[in-house]
């Protein structure tokens, strides 16, 4: 069962978007946290009373793109890109988006938790050794791609270190 009733969102969105009172006076008073009542509202601008139903949903990879396309097109917040795609879980979207960055739109099918299939075997690219001319193209190209990840990794590693390294620094002489 839904912590809060139809009635009780619509009451407290309808005082929010008539101005009575700003989200965190009307958090307050109806026990709800204000980015709640702030996505509410959205979602009730955007759909409706039916912004306001919980729904239980899978998403396709394709719509899973299409939402990260328009949030990252139109330079939308997470919170406005779920308000307008009807979408209940604002942390999906960040998640959808590290998974498109690591592993592309595979990545954004259902179902896959963890790495992906395409991650999945690679950890034992590097570890083969073997006659480059007697393998094929996409085993060669599948290592390529493995060692550009892993490089591009390990410079991002290696400048985050520096970077707190250079954080820590600054923080003493002050």
């Amino acid at each position: 069962m839904d912590k809060y009733s139809d009635q009780l969102k619509l009451k407290v969105v309808k005082a929010y978007l008539a101005g009575k009172a700003g989200a965190i006076a009307l958090g307050k008073r109806y026990d709800v946290e204000p980015s709640l009542l702030r996505r509410w509202a959205a979602a009730y601008q955007i759909h409706g009373l039916s912004g306001l139903k919980r729904k239980y949903r899978r998403y396709g990879a394709d719509f899973k793109l299409t939402a990260l396309q328009h949030m990252w097109d139109n330079h939308l917040s997470y919170r406005e890109t779920a308000a307008y795609f009807d979408i209940r879980k604002t942390s999906a979207l960040g998640e959808w988006e590290r998974l498109y960055h690591i592993g592309g739109i595979e990545a954004l099918s259902p179902g896959k938790r963890g790495k992906s299939k395409k991650m999945r075997g690679t950890s034992s690219i590097a570890i083969k050794s073997g006659n480059d001319e007697t393998r094929t193209r996409e085993q060669l190209l599948e290592e390529l791609n493995y060692l550009r990840m892993e490089n591009a990794y390990l410079k991002k590693l290696e400048a985050l270190i520096q970077a707190s390294k250079k954080s820590a620094q600054s923080k003493k002489h002050k």
